[in-house]
């Protein structure tokens, strides 16, 4: 399983970007796929995660009401909505999937439940 996360760059606070997740030789169907985020010396965080579809999103409260997750099934994509940016949201953002449906919060927010990630891609907002 490859991702490949892209998008990033460099972002005023206040400002959006839309990160988006690829995968290379297998369909994104048959998974839940997540965003995680990391700053060098720190483990990898929670941002967001997504089922089958939009009816079963999961946020982390730090980004709740400000990031959106969605997937295209057909283009095989996935996407991490950013708005209202902030300096702290500034970090390596991966994308990651797990074969496990409706985990519920609790399961998707532990890093370690998703089996396979993919090359980040680096946010940094700054004035």
């Amino acid at each position: 399983v490859q991702l490949q996360a892209y998008g990033g760059g460099l972002v005023q606070p206040g400002g959006s970007l839309r990160l988006s997740c690829t995968a290379s030789g297998f369909t994104l169907d048959p998974y839940a796929i997540g965003w995680l985020r990391q700053v060098p010396g720190k483990e990898r965080d929670f941002v967001a995660a997504i089922g089958w579809s939009d009816d079963e999103q999961y946020y982390a409260d730090s980004v709740k009401g400000r990031f959106t997750i969605s997937r295209d099934n057909v283009k095989n994509t996935l996407y991490l909505q950013m708005n209202s940016l902030k300096p702290e949201d500034t970090a390596v953002y991966f994308c990651a999937a797990t074969p496990v449906f409706n985990g519920g919060y609790n399961y998707y927010s532990v890093p370690s439940s998703f089996a396979s990630w993919g090359q980040g891609t680096q946010v940094t907002v700054s004035s």
